[in-house]
C-alpha cells in the first residue's frame, strides 16, 4: 500500500473560487464550489453519481457549452491567469487536459494511432512526438505489446490507460481524470492509480481526480474535497479524511461497529454533521 505523500506547500497552480454552474438558464448544478489543487499535488474531489464532480472538471476545461451550461458566478484561475472565458482549445494549448468519463477511444483506429491524436496541437515536429510516444509507452508497457490492435477491441482498462496516454501527448501541466476507475476490475483500478502517481512523483504533475472511489482515491491524493448535491460539504489532507468518521460511514462503508452491510449504507439516513 503506498504511503500518501505530505500536501504540498507552493502556491496553487488552480484556484476555483466560489463558482456557480447553471444548465439550460435553469437548473442549478453548482452552488459556491471553491477549490484549489497545488503545483505538483493530487487533489481527490469525491462523492456519489450525480454530486457535481464531472461538472466541476468541465467548468474548469471549459466543456460546459457544448451541454448548455455555464459559469455564471465566480472564477476559475490556473498558472496566475483567469481562465475561464477561455475556450477548450485555448486550455489545451496552456497545459490544462481532461480524460473525460467513459475512455472516448476511437475504435476503429489502432491503440498508437490513438495515442498519437493527442499530440495533433502540438507544433514541435514528429521527432518530439515520437519521443513522448515512447515515454507514454514506458508509463504503460501492455499498451506498447497492443500498438497495432483497434483501440475498439482492447479491453475497458487498456482502453483508459490509451485514454490518459492520449492526455499525455498533449504535455499536461494539469491532469483532470474524470472516474478513471470505472467499470475496471479492482487489480486494473490500482494499476492505474499506480501509474497517476508514477506521473505525479516523476514529473511533478498536478492532478485532479474526480472518483466515486473513494477508498482508492484517498489511498494516493494528498488533499480531498467531498461534494453532495453541487456543494462542497468537507475537506482536507487524504489523511484526515480517511479517519472522519462520516467518511468512514457513508463512503467506505464503516461503522464503529465495523463494516457495513451494502444494505445498511443504502438505507442509512444520513446526519450530515459537516452542514449543521
Amino acid at each position: 500500500m503506498p504511503m500518501t505523500p505530505s500536501p504540498t506547500e507552493a502556491a496553487p497552480l488552480l484556484s476555483v473560487n466560489n463558482i456557480e454552474v447553471i444548465y439550460n438558464h435553469v437548473i442549478l448544478v453548482l452552488k459556491g464550489v471553491s477549490l484549489t489543487v497545488p503545483a505538483a499535488g493530487i487533489v481527490a474531489l469525491l462523492g456519489a453519481n450525480g454530486a457535481g464532480k464531472s461538472t466541476t472538471l468541465k467548468a474548469i476545461s471549459n466543456l460546459l457549452k457544448a451541454e448548455r451550461g455555464a459559469v455564471t458566478k465566480g472564477s476559475i484561475t490556473a498558472m496566475g491567469e483567469r481562465i475561464d472565458p477561455l475556450t477548450a482549445s485555448d486550455l489545451v494549448r496552456r497545459g490544462i487536459i481532461q480524460v473525460m468519463e467513459g475512455r472516448h477511444c476511437f475504435p476503429h483506429l489502432t491503440v498508437e494511432e490513438n495515442i498519437l491524436t493527442g499530440a495533433f496541437s502540438r507544433r514541435d515536429g514528429r521527432a518530439a512526438a515520437m519521443a513522448d510516444l515512447e515515454r507514454c509507452y514506458g508509463y504503460f508497457g501492455r499498451l506498447k505489446e497492443r500498438r497495432k490492435s483497434l483501440a475498439g477491441l482492447t479491453s475497458g482498462g487498456e482502453q483508459q490507460m490509451v485514454a490518459i496516454a492520449r492526455a499525455l501527448m498533449s504535455r499536461p501541466k494539469l491532469l483532470l481524470l474524470d472516474e478513471p476507475s470505472m467499470g475496471l476490475a479492482p487489480q486494473l483500478v490500482e494499476e492505474i492509480f499506480e501509474i497517476v502517481m508514477q506521473l505525479n512523483a516523476a514529473e511533478g504533475m498536478s492532478i485532479l481526480l474526480a472518483e466515486q472511489n473513494t477508498n482508492m482515491a484517498l489511498r494516493y491524493a494528498h488533499y480531498g474535497y467531498i461534494l453532495e448535491n453541487g456543494r462542497i460539504v468537507l475537506d482536507g489532507t487524504a489523511a484526515a479524511l480517511r479517519q472522519n468518521d462520516d467518511v468512514k460511514e457513508f463512503y467506505l462503508g464503516l461503522s464503529s461497529a465495523g463494516r457495513k452491510s451494502y444494505r445498511d449504507v443504502k438505507h442509512y439516513r444520513r446526519r450530515k454533521r459537516w452542514l449543521s
